[in-house]
């Protein structure tokens, strides 16, 4: 694709960047085809194609209007069009510019500001989102039923087993998932330890900062990626081997660390080794001997819902259902498995009206093959689909655990 982009922009790192990446683009289309919005919406300015076209623009001198933004609003950004797409184009990271350029052009009505500002200073801090759950699961019975099923009930995440001086990988607590879905990563704890390896988490590290990042709030999300890089170094120096990251969507972020601070000269080297040792479960237990593990699966029907953070976003797609399968469950067919659920993030809130069509699409996918269980691998997708259908909803890690 040629470019024009106006010198304003081109001085700049994120300017040279965008060029880059929209130069890599040959407009064909293929991503159309998989766009989760496009599909819903038909709108050609709310596919990726659009939306490129639509930042190219701006950068060449275009001035953005609500419409430009309202458009960049729409895109959950699952990254399945990077999938799809033969010329390798970087849409996320062309969204991301795209998206800060154009909040600082444009401005926002007073309720959506009111919204997202809240979302950046809530979600990311266990402490703050653990009590407007409290206040939530409260005031439960007296809530509207939208905002009822956006309540998780609470689950026990039972006892994390102690180190044992063995193999030592570090865990993200997080921000949402240790609040609304503790089990995660203590049935990780558990896993591991059968297995050998001590799970450990570091009590100073919080959320991944993808919450803010993906809300143009982009500097308060790099000071929380700051904030775990020096939670987690002097761990790392005393020979933790991996950083283990159960919710997908955090996991697609702290593999990106080393690209988003690699112009910070305290952090940059720090960051790429971060990103280095970010791993998924499902990359550790492929390589392990699952024996001790057991059988837990006893013949039962589970639907795979692999996330967009896990398929596309760290490109880990068909995995998860063969460990499944030696463990004794039958994952189940899931048509359109490769279209986003709607959770997105924080996209549910910003979005709700896209989010529960996507949301209702998926959970008549996944309950096509008539499972027992559905398993997911990120938990705004787990809060997500449990809202919208009555067959239990959990970490595909928890079910290991059951062995």
């Amino acid at each position: 694709m040629q470019t024009e982009i106006i010198p304003e922009f081109l001085q700049t790192p994120e300017g040279q960047e965008a060029d880059a990446i929209l130069r890599a683009c040959v407009h064909c289309g293929f991503c159309t085809a998989t766009c989760p919005t496009y599909q819903l919406l038909g709108d050609e300015l709310d596919g990726p194609r659009g939306r490129i076209y639509q930042i190219k623009q701006v950068l060449e001198g275009r001035t953005p209007t609500r419409t430009t933004q309202i458009h960049l609003d729409r895109c959950l950004t699952c990254r399945s069009c990077e999938t799809t797409c033969p010329s390798g184009v970087r849409y996320a990271r062309l969204a991301d510019i795209g998206r800060d350029l154009v909040e600082s052009r444009v401005d926002r009505p007073l309720g959506e500001k009111l919204l997202r500002r809240a979302l950046v200073k809530l979600v990311p801090y266990p402490s703050r989102f653990g009590a407007l759950m409290r206040l939530g699961r409260l005031a439960k019975p007296l809530l509207p039923t939208a905002l009822k099923a956006k309540v998780p009930t609470p689950r026990p995440a039972g006892a994390w087993p102690a180190p044992a001086g063995r193999r030592r990988m570090l865990a993200l607590a997080g921000c949402v998932q240790s609040v609304a879905t503790p089990a995660t990563n203590a049935a990780a704890a558990r896993v591991l330890s059968r297995l050998g390896i001590d799970l450990i988490e570091a009590p100073a590290a919080g959320c991944c900062g993808a919450a803010a990042y993906h809300l143009n709030a982009q500097a308060e999300g790099l000071a929380a990626m700051r904030r775990n890089i020096d939670a987690w170094w002097p761990r790392i120096q005393s020979g933790a081997e991996a950083i283990l990251i159960n919710a997908s969507g955090c996991g697609a972020m702290v593999k990106e660390y080393g690209e988003l601070l690699h112009r910070d000269p305290h952090y940059a080297d720090k960051a790429a080794q971060v990103a280095a040792l970010a791993r998924d479960p499902v990359e550790i237990l492929t390589e392990l001997d699952l024996e001790p593990l057991g059988q837990p699966g006893r013949g039962r029907k589970v639907a795979f819902q692999c996330p967009c953070t896990l398929q596309h976003g760290q490109q880990l797609n068909n995995l998860v259902e063969p460990i499944l399968t030696r463990l004794g469950f039958v994952p189940t067919p899931v048509p359109e498995a490769h279209l986003c659920c709607g959770s997105a993030g924080t996209y549910s809130l910003t979005q709700p009206a896209l989010s529960s069509q996507l949301r209702d699409r998926k959970v008549a996918a996944l309950e096509a093959g008539g499972p027992d269980i559905i398993a997911t691998a990120n938990v705004g997708c787990q809060l997500q689909l449990e809202a919208a259908t009555h067959t239990p909803v959990v970490h595909w890690l928890e079910l290991l655990d059951e062995g």
